[in-house]
């Protein structure tokens, strides 16, 4: 692994979690006793983020929050984090993003309230336009406007930089042909790559992208499955094996794992390699409660990767 520094711009949400956690999720109308909350700080973007933080890049969010005390709070967290927060918008007349987000049954349901993060401009970007274009790699999601992130990664391809998009939450409709072409890298579940292909088949979808949307590069989560990947350049499907963990929470794992990988590409790091030490990374996010106070550090995925050989 090398031991540059990357640097690496993250453009996406920043929400407070409240977290509850059950024996089971509730039927629909249905009222149960839940056995714990809290109030963590979360967002794709933001966790994204505090992901490649812990594991030593040089990080900086680009985003918005509300002029409120939970806004406030969730800047304070990122610095905390080492994260440069220069470009994190506080927005008046807006809240902070909220998501509700029941832990059970070793999976989870999220209902997200976007807030500020919706009222993200192209004139916030343009704020950010030199350190976005100077990156390393740039890292978008999908819980801002769709049009700020197509701007971005326009941004960033215009000069030749790395872009990976995490098309999550799914996409309701598919993606456009001008986002895909400025995307390097593009990371889906199985469940967002039936929503961006319209292809239940994983290999059918990973090929709808490739051929048909031009975007060089596939990485499709699986679960405990683990990772499937495949590239233009040769359309052979490569697979890194899930990670036998014992799962508390999988809330923030699939940030977990877009940080980890966005921390070795920005190296210059083979694809492979990027790939397994991410889903190594992912794996141990899993084993802890809450989406960012999971993350591991650098030496813990080394670790774990030393122990699996």
């Amino acid at each position: 692994m090398s031991i540059n520094q990357p640097n690496v711009v993250v453009i996406g949400s920043i929400n407070m979690d409240m977290v509850t956690k059950s024996n089971r999720f509730p039927k629909k109308g249905e009222t149960i006793t839940g056995q714990s909350f809290h109030q963590l700080p979360g967002g794709k973007g933001a966790n994204q983020a505090v992901a490649v933080a812990r594991l030593g890049a040089k990080v900086t969010m680009v985003g918005a929050v509300g002029d409120d005390s939970t806004g406030q709070a969730m800047i304070k967290k990122l610095n905390e984090e080492q994260i440069d927060t220069s470009y994190v918008q506080i927005l008046k007349k807006n809240t902070t993003g909220m998501a509700q987000i029941t832990v059970s049954e070793q999976d989870n349901q999220i209902i997200i309230v976007p807030g500020a993060n919706h009222a993200l401009t192209r004139e916030h970007i343009d704020a950010a336009k030199e350190v976005i274009q100077s990156a390393d790699i740039v890292v978008l999601q999908l819980e801002i406007p769709l049009d700020i992130v197509e701007y971005a990664a326009e941004l960033a391809s215009a000069v030749g930089g790395k872009v990976i998009l995490n098309p999550a939450p799914a996409p309701s409709a598919p993606l456009s042909k001008k986002l895909l072409q400025n995307i390097s890298y593009v990371t889906p579940n199985e469940t967002e790559l039936a929503e961006m292909t319209g292809q239940t088949n994983v290999e059918l979808g990973m090929n709808e992208l490739l051929l048909n949307e031009s975007v060089p590069t596939v990485i499709v989560t699986l679960g405990s499955e683990g990772v499937g990947f495949k590239q233009k350049e040769d359309l052979l499907t490569r697979y890194v094996k899930g990670q036998h963990v014992e799962v508390l929470d999988t809330t923030g794992a699939g940030d977990t794992f877009n940080g980890a990988l966005s921390y070795c590409l920005a190296q210059g790091i083979e694809l492979a390699q990027s790939i397994e030490f991410a889903n190594a990374a992912a794996g141990l996010s899993v084993t802890k409660f809450g989406a960012q106070s999971g993350m591991p550090t650098l030496t813990e995925v080394k670790e774990t990767m030393a122990n699996q050989k």
